[in-house]
C-alpha cells in the first residue's frame, strides 16, 4: 500500500509559479509511474501531467505544455510538478496519483491504483 500526500498548494497571483510535492510513504516509488491530476470547481477531475517509472517519459495536458514541468526524486519518494505562468484556470483542488502497473504510456485515469487527498491551488488577478 502506498500513502500519497500532496503538498506546496496555495494562493498565487496570475503569472507566479508555485511547486507541488507528492511524498510517498509505505513503499518505494521507484517502481511507480505517477501523475497529477487537477478539479476545478463544478468541473470534473482531468489529467495534467504523468511521469513513468523511469522517468524516461513525460506526458502533459494541452493548456499546461510549456508551463508545467513533472519530475520525480526517487531517493526522496517524492514527486514535483512545478507550475509557471500560471493563469486563473489552473485554479483547481491538485491530486497526485501512483501506477504500479510497469506499463509503457501514461494509463486512464481509472487504473492509477493510488490517489493523494489533493492540495488546493487558487490563481487570483
Amino acid at each position: 500500500q502506498v500513502r500519497l500526500v500532496e503538498s506546496g498548494g496555495g494562493l498565487v497571483q496570475a503569472g507566479d509559479s508555485l511547486t507541488l510535492s507528492c511524498a510517498a510513504s509505505g513503499r518505494t516509488i521507484g517502481r511507480y509511474a505517477m501523475g497529477w491530476f487537477r478539479q476545478a470547481p463544478g468541473k470534473e477531475r482531468a489529467f495534467v501531467a504523468h511521469i513513468t517509472h523511469t522517468g524516461g517519459s513525460r506526458y502533459y495536458a494541452d493548456s499546461v505544455k510549456g508551463r508545467f514541468t513533472i519530475s520525480r526524486d526517487n531517493a526522496k519518494n517524492t514527486v514535483y510538478l512545478q507550475m509557471n505562468s500560471l493563469e486563473l484556470e489552473d485554479t483547481a483542488v491538485y491530486y497526485c496519483a501512483a501506477d504500479e502497473s510497469l506499463r509503457i504510456g501514461r494509463p486512464p485515469e481509472g487504473e492509477y491504483d493510488y490517489w493523494g487527498q489533493g492540495t488546493q491551488v487558487t490563481v487570483s488577478s
